[in-house]
């Protein structure tokens, strides 16, 4: 029966440089294959489309935030068109009732006067007795 044999360093050491140079080997003969540069040049390709249309969606996004800016823009100015138009319309019925109320007093003021007048006239008339 024949005993076990243990490696020594320097044989475990060639063994593990061996293979490095084969792992080495194989990976440049992969990357030589021409295939895998195929592979690559579509990716790359995927790549770029994908970048386009991304800016291609984005360029559309802009363009639809720029047309809802607009309409907002116009619908704020359409309400605010609106408020100066009701508030004007708020402040005309504010001075017709002002207007209103002036005219009232001025009547009011009038046939206050009117009695006063009369009253007087009924005065002078009484105290000169005819």
């Amino acid at each position: 029966m024949s005993h076990f044999r243990s490696p020594d360093v320097l044989e475990r050491r060639n063994n593990a440089a061996a293979v490095k140079k084969a792992m080495l080997e194989k990976f440049k003969a992969a990357a030589q294959d021409p295939s895998l540069e195929e592979q690559r040049l579509k990716r790359v390709a995927i790549q770029e489309a994908r970048e386009a249309r991304m800016a291609e969606r984005e360029a559309a996004r802009k363009v639809r935030e720029a047309e809802l800016a607009a309409l907002a823009a116009a619908e704020a100015e359409r309400q605010a068109k609106a408020k100066r138009e009701a508030e004007e319309l708020e402040a005309m019925i504010e001075a017709e009732k002002l207007a209103a109320h002036e005219a009232l007093l001025a009547e009011q003021k009038a046939a206050r006067d009117a009695r006063y007048a009369a009253r007087k006239a009924a005065k002078k008339e009484r105290r000169r007795g005819y």
